[in-house]
């Protein structure tokens, strides 16, 4: 059986302002309509493969857990990491857990966050990554170059295998120049490394505890003293925090005798920036790549994304140009790299706009805010058919709600109610409520807050049915 296991555990900062700390790329529709987690689960779905091990950090799991319900699958396991420790930690950690169930369960590590335009090759390249795996080889999928990348690192063949069109690793090289890129390219025999691997579950652990014992004993004391918390395995944070932050690439991969790599040529990207994005984008006559309320004018060969009212762009040419509503990000196609530099300053700045979005999810739906001024803020909250906030209370702010939309069970100190449509509901300061929605369909709720303070650590949970923390200031 192929177990996969979905690393969704980076930020993706180059395609900001649509990627963020508490939204990032991997959960967001930036190819399709679905969300690049969702697509890359959906891929490896059917009767040769098990449900996914999905590793996620904590402040992702209700975001990942409610695509995951929408689109109608259940993991596996959905093994949270109290702290990011690269990718060699985290496989560990999934092999270990599967070790327990098959111990020659075979693994299929997959990035979250990868296009694969052509599943179909992807699925035959499984198929023969698979029987290698179950022969012992640590198998890597390398990437069939179209052109000298400097962006990726490299697979160099070795010696070719009997079950044909795999090879012996001869060696794993770092980025090169376009020097470098363009010999591999003639020389051939060179893959991209595209960071997805496959290996039984036993062989993985052996591996890793003659190369990189430390990760192995401390991924696998992680799990033993892990904690169920609701659907989610929480790794113990003592032992996981021991393990030492480093690549399957560099623990494992380059020091094994075991590696074997099946070369593929599947429409691989791993969307590593806007221009990526806009290489893989539909284009109009001009080369342009529009997505949203977008209106060109004499432009040529630009990426331009509106995510909130319309766009327009006339006569400029190779931008990139996208807009949240709370951000506009104008740059060259050919310096969209640099666009980590903007982030690092925004951060630097003291700004939220690098870590969150006007729209925050939480377990129970989202808010967004719509106006702020002195001493008073407005949001639109949606919570989902089912959900309830917390029950809680404010030290510094009222708040008014009014039902838009959907039906409201709300309580109000002692009493509960129920609210329709266009009624609305008054909590005074330091007053102990909390919201939900008993009907079927999402509710909506528009909520306007008044008082001295009005940030989002203005909170004391005495009640939450997802686990967090109460009877404590913490963010709603």
């Amino acid at each position: 059986m192929i177990y996969p296991v979905i690393l969704s555990g980076g930020v993706g900062s180059r395609l900001w302002p649509t990627s963020r700390a508490l939204y990032p790329k991997q959960l967001l529709p930036l190819v399709s309509e679905k969300a690049m987690l969702l697509e890359t689960a959906m891929r490896v779905t059917g009767q040769d493969f098990a449900d996914p091990v999905i590793v996620s950090n904590d402040e992702h799991r209700f975001i990942i857990a409610q695509q995951m319900r929408e689109a109608g699958i259940v993991p596996l396991a959905h093994i949270l990491e109290p702290q990011g420790r690269n990718t060699a930690p985290a496989a560990a950690a999934a092999a270990a857990y599967v070790r327990s169930r098959d111990p020659k369960g075979v693994l299929l590590i997959l990035p979250a966050d990868h296009h694969i335009a052509n599943v179909g090759a992807f699925h035959d390249a499984i198929a023969k990554g698979e029987a290698l795996a179950q022969a012992g080889k640590l198998v890597t999928f390398g990437i069939v170059p179209s052109g000298p990348e400097t962006g990726y690192g490299y697979i160099k063949r070795g010696q070719s295998l009997s079950t044909g069109d795999a090879y012996e690793v001869e060696r794993f090289v770092e980025k090169p120049d376009a020097a470098t890129a363009q010999r591999y390219l003639d020389e051939g025999g060179y893959d991209w490394n595209a960071g997805i691997f496959m290996f039984r579950a036993d062989k993985i652990i052996e591996e890793m505890e003659v190369h990189c014992p430390e990760i192995a004993a401390c991924a696998a004391e992680a799990v033993v003293k892990g904690a169920r918390d609701l659907d989610f395995l929480r790794l113990d944070p003592a032992s996981f925090s021991a393990c030492p932050s480093d690549s399957i690439d560099y623990a494992v991969m380059e020091h094994t005798k075991s590696a074997a790599v099946v070369p593929v040529d599947m429409g691989w990207s791993d969307i590593g920036s806007w221009s990526a994005l806009w290489e893989i984008g539909e284009k109009d006559e001009a080369g342009n790549v529009l997505s949203g309320d977008v209106i060109v004018e004499d432009t040529r060969n630009c990426f331009v994304r509106a995510e909130s009212g319309l766009a327009a762009a006339i006569g400029v040419e190779n931008l990139v140009i996208v807009d949240t509503g709370d951000v506009l990000l104008v740059a060259s196609k050919d310096r969209v790299q640099d666009v980590k530099k903007v982030v690092e300053r925004v951060a630097a700045a003291g700004r939220t706009e690098h870590h969150s979005h006007k729209r925050v999810h939480r377990p129970w739906g989202y808010y967004e805010s719509i106006n702020e001024g002195d001493r008073h803020q407005v949001k639109h909250l949606l919570v989902y058919p089912g959900a309830a906030l917390s029950l809680q209370m404010h030290h510094h702010r009222a708040e008014h709600w009014v039902v838009v939309k959907g039906r409201a069970e709300v309580t109000v100190g002692e009493e509960c109610r129920v609210l329709e449509e266009n009624e609305s509901v008054y909590i005074p300061v330091g007053t102990t409520h909390r919201l939900a929605n008993p009907g079927e369909e999402p509710l909506s709720i528009i909520e306007v807050q008044s008082g001295s303070y009005l940030g989002e650590d203005d909170i004391v949970r005495f009640d939450d049915v997802y686990g967090r923390e109460v009877k404590k200031p913490a963010a709603e």
